[in-house]
């Protein structure tokens, strides 16, 4: 059997058009067969037999958010940002499979009547709203939008005036934070939808790992609460409900239990979608984590730069109708100065600051 390899090229069935095509679809059955093979042939060890245990997480890279097909194509300011960025990604999780001890996925997962749709809020018209706006206390206050009516028996409680005063609470406490305003998004990354799915060069990726390492395909669910908005992956923005106070974990999420997991791995690595949104609130709860714990911990953390993109919505004119780059550069610089590393995917990871072998 050949020596253990750490640096790996890519498989011979990836194409890296294929990150540019939304209808792609991974052999899997082909994917399983060259990865017996490379083990084999390369000495790669299961990842159960890893010395330095290295966790991948994988912010929401699926189709809606990376395709222009999508309904929330993440393009940045060049208009490919997300193809090139599924890219990227594929080619980092093959050259450095063999170092990778396990990756994480997560789905962003919604159903029609989410409260940052628009199916969730009429206007005085009767209407539901346009999306791409911001919701804001005074709109509710005048009477410009208010809940659906028509939502009111089961996700109100049969209370008009109870969902009317929880949207109110929920504006609120998003602009107290100052974290976000509430936005109203396209339907994006409906669970049952194609656009839920996995981008196919990443699912390849993903799959090629858990194969050629013997290591799970560990996947993980958030977004599907009505009520609140679920940008990162450990915690819903808002946690609790107008009648029963912030400590109330009824109105949120929490997922503490991938913070421990992560937390007590010997290295994070972080990319997806968007810069702007998922990935930057998703750093923050897991930073705001690590001062509670210890700050030092923040430098385990590589956060993949060329494998995110923030959102930036064009106008069609040559400008934009919203354009959050400025918040993801600004939260990047943020992360780095905590002690998260700031690195590129096409660096060797033996040149990353602090990388230990």
């Amino acid at each position: 059997m050949a020596a253990q390899t750490t640096s790996l090229d890519v498989p011979s069935f990836y194409d890296p058009g294929s990150a540019a095509a939304w209808s792609y679809r991974p052999d899997l059955q082909a994917v399983l067969a060259q990865a017996a093979d490379w083990r084999r042939e390369r000495g790669v060890q299961p990842a159960a037999a890893d010395r330095r245990r290295v966790h991948a997480l994988l912010i929401d890279v699926q189709k809606d958010f990376c395709f222009p097909e999508g309904t929330l194509y993440v393009g940045g300011r060049s208009g490919t940002g997300a193809i090139d960025d599924s890219r990227r990604l594929a080619e980092f999780l093959y050259r450095n499979a063999a170092v990778i001890t396990r990756i994480t996925a997560t789905f962003d997962t919604h159903h029609a009547h989410q409260i940052f749709f628009s199916s969730f809020w009429v206007g005085a018209d009767g209407r539901p709203p346009a999306p791409h706006r911001v919701v804001t206390i005074d709109d509710l206050d005048s009477g410009r939008l208010r809940p659906n009516p028509d939502l009111v028996a089961w996700l109100g409680r049969g209370e008009a005036e109870w969902l009317s005063r929880q949207a109110r609470y929920y504006c609120q406490e998003l602009e107290r934070t100052g974290k976000y305003q509430l936005y109203l998004w396209p339907p994006h990354c409906v669970l049952g939808s194609d656009g839920h799915a996995l981008v196919g060069v990443i699912q390849e990726a993903r799959m090629f790992h858990a194969f050629l390492r013997s290591a799970p395909d560990r996947s993980e669910i958030k977004g599907r609460n009505a009520l609140s908005e679920f940008y990162s992956v450990f915690f819903t923005e808002v946690l609790g409900l107008h009648d029963r106070g912030p400590g109330n974990e009824d109105g949120g999420e929490r997922n503490a239990a991938l913070l421990d997991v992560l937390l007590s791995e010997d290295a994070i690595i972080v990319a997806g979608q968007a810069a702007s949104h998922c990935v930057k609130s998703s750093l923050e709860d897991l930073l705001d984590e690590i001062r509670r714990r210890d700050p030092a911990l923040a430098r385990k953390v590589y956060v993949l730069t060329d494998c995110m993109s923030s959102v930036a919505v064009p106008d069609g004119e040559g400008g934009f109708l919203a354009d959050f780059t400025p918040q993801a550069e600004a939260a990047l610089a943020r992360f780095a100065e905590a002690g998260m590393h700031l690195v590129r995917s096409t660096d060797p990871v033996e040149s990353w600051p602090g990388w230990r072998t």
